[in-house]
C-alpha cells in the first residue's frame, strides 16, 4: 500500500505493508506527527489510538527505514538505525526509502494515502 510522506517538509518515498496493523493504521491517515528521539536508535510518535494487532505476522527485528508500530505505548517508530531482536510487542507496518542521517535528525512527519 503506497502512502505519502514528508519528513520535515521534504517528501520520501514509502509503502505500507498488507497486515492489518498496517490497514488500521492507514484508516488514521492523514497524520502529522512530532516526532522524539528514542535510546538513539528510533524517532517516535504518539497516535491517536492504538491499532488492532490481531493476525499479526511473526515478529522480526526492525531495520533502518522500518515504520513500526510498538503495542504497548501505542506509539508509532520510525528506525533509523536496527532495532532489538524481534518482540511481539513491535509490529512492522511498513518501510521508508530514506537515509538513516535524515531519518535520525527529522522532528515532524506527515503521512497520507497516496493519491
Amino acid at each position: 500500500m503506497n502512502i505519502q510522506v514528508t519528513l520535515d517538509g521534504r517528501p520520501v518515498d514509502a509503502v505500507l505493508n498488507d497486515t492489518p496493523a498496517a490497514r488500521d493504521f492507514a484508516v488514521l491517515l492523514p497524520l502529522t506527527l512530532d516526532l522524539k528521539d528514542f535510546h538513539g536508535t528510533e524517532r517516535v510518535a504518539d497516535l491517536p489510538r492504538g491499532l488492532d494487532t490481531a493476525g499479526a505476522p511473526e515478529p522480526v527485528a526492525a531495520t533502518v527505514g522500518d515504520i513500526a508500530y510498538y503495542a504497548p505505548w501505542g506509539n508509532l517508530a520510525l528506525f533509523y538505525q536496527d532495532g532489538p531482536a524481534p518482540s511481539p510487542d513491535l509490529l512492522v507496518l511498513g518501510h521508508l526509502d530514506v537515509s538513516a542521517d535524515q531519518l535520525g535528525r527529522a522532528t515532524s512527519i506527515t503521512i497520507k494515502a497516496a493519491a
